[in-house]
Formats: structure tokens, sequence, C-alpha cells
């Protein structure tokens, strides 16, 4: 398996292709982008990657963890592969991570996407984050990985695809991270706050959420839109917090439209 600075990446796609990077959410795999990666590989070249204390990435991570540091392992990985410029493609912890990029690092930036994120804390979201916290602690990663889909997926698609996600818990347990781990990622994800930042933010971006996300409402990228140059929000009327997955089709032409023009 292909490694650099401590992550675990895989590449898709024409060598000479735009580098576009994928990353993904509270999860960290890169295989949350498999309904994607064929789509987005006709026209990129697609590198997705672990974050690190995930997946098969280096699963040490500090005592602190702040979302720069999701930033600096973009950089790390872009200078690891020799990418002086890339899209990004970032959900949710992905895409708050190309935020800071933005800010951090914006000539390494050519667009970027950011799926159903936030510019600030949300007492919504917050909560969900504390009630997945809560099942972690007192009821273990098999309850934590049961209760995963209700926070991604909307409510019919859980219905016909209840199956397939039984059939993937073992899977999504046998990779589990380390508890600590996830409680240091979600302190990162609660503690970001670029509010005041965002008039700083220059790179194209596209703030692409699902309207029925119960997970981080829509309204959570307002402020993309409203208060950084040039951003323009999509939203898809149905798809829930993984809209990528469950309605992969209109998620890829949206991307790709984006990123192409």
């Amino acid at each position: 398996m292909p490694h650099a600075v401590g992550l675990y990446y895989e590449k898709h796609g024409a060598e000479d292709a735009p580098p576009l990077i994928l990353s993904s959410g509270l999860g960290g795999s890169a295989n949350y982008w498999k309904p994607n990666i064929p789509a987005l590989a006709e026209h990129f070249r697609v590198i997705a990657y672990d974050h690190r204390g995930t997946g098969r990435s280096d699963r040490a991570l500090p005592n602190v963890v702040t979302v720069d540091d999701f930033a600096d392992d973009i950089l790390a990985l872009m200078d690891a592969l020799a990418i002086e410029r890339a899209h990004i493609v970032g959900h949710a912890a992905g895409g708050v991570a190309g935020l800071a990029l933005a800010l951090k690092a914006p000539q390494r930036l050519n667009k970027l996407v950011v799926v159903n994120g936030w510019v600030a804390p949300d007492p919504h979201f917050a909560r969900c984050f504390d009630v997945r916290l809560a099942l972690l602690r007192h009821a273990g990663p098999a309850a934590y990985v049961r209760a995963q889909p209700i926070f991604l997926f909307p409510a019919q698609w859980i219905s016909r695809h209840s199956d397939r996600l039984d059939a993937e818990e073992p899977l999504h347990l046998a990779h589990f991270p380390a508890s600590e781990n996830i409680e240091r990622r979600v302190a990162a994800l609660k503690a970001f706050d670029i509010a005041n930042r965002l008039g700083a933010i220059n790179t194209p971006i596209l703030a692409l959420v699902s309207a029925d996300d119960m997970l981080v409402p829509a309204y959570c990228s307002d402020p993309i839109e409203e208060q950084i140059t040039g951003a323009r929000r999509v939203t898809m009327p149905w798809g829930g917090h993984a809209c990528n997955v469950t309605d992969p089709d209109t998620f890829n032409h949206i991307v790709i439209e984006f990123l192409g023009a």
C-alpha cells in the first residue's frame, strides 16, 4: 500500500490530468469516496487518502489536534507527491481542512469544494457530536458504528440499504480507530472557527450542501457564500450528510462542472 509522510494514499486517473485531492470527513477513510472516484478520475488525477489517526495511515496523534493539523497533512502529502497546486474536494472535516488551507497556503489551491461544512461551531452539530461520543464512551465502538448511518443518511435510504449497512458493520469495526483519536478529532472540529477571517480567503469555492443534512445543517455554509468573494453555494435537495454516497450522480455532475469551469 502506498504511504507518504505517514499517510496512506491512492491515485486514480491519468498522471497528466489536473490533480484533485479528496479529503473525507470524521471517519477519515479514502474508501468513503468509492461512489465518486470513477467519474472524477475521467477528468482528474484523483488522490484520495486516509486521515492521520484513521484507516491505513499512521494512527499516532498528539494529545491536542487542530483543523490546521488536517491542513498541514494535505500540504505534506502534496509536497511528497510533488504536487504544486491542486483542486480539493473535502467532506465535512475534509472541507474545513480545505478552508484552513485556503487561509494558510492559498497559492497551493486551485479550487475548493466544501461539502456539508461550516466556518464556526454550531449548537446542533455539537449536540450530535456529543451524542456520538457518549455512545462511544458508554456503549462502545459497535454501538457507535451501528448508530452512524442515522447521522449520515436519509431515513428512506437507510431502510432501502439496511442489508448493505449491516454487512459493512464488521468491516468498519475491523478498521475502527482508537477511541481517543475520535475524541481528539471531534474536539478539533468543534473548535474550528474562522468566522472572522472569511474576508481573507480568495480561493474559488463551491459550498455544496444537502437540504436534508441532519448532522450539519445547510445554513452552516451560508457564511461561505455570503462573506467569501466569488464563492457560491449549491444545494442538493436530498441526500443527507453523505450526499455523495446517496446521490453520487448528482454530486459528481455538480463537482465536475465547478472544477472544470
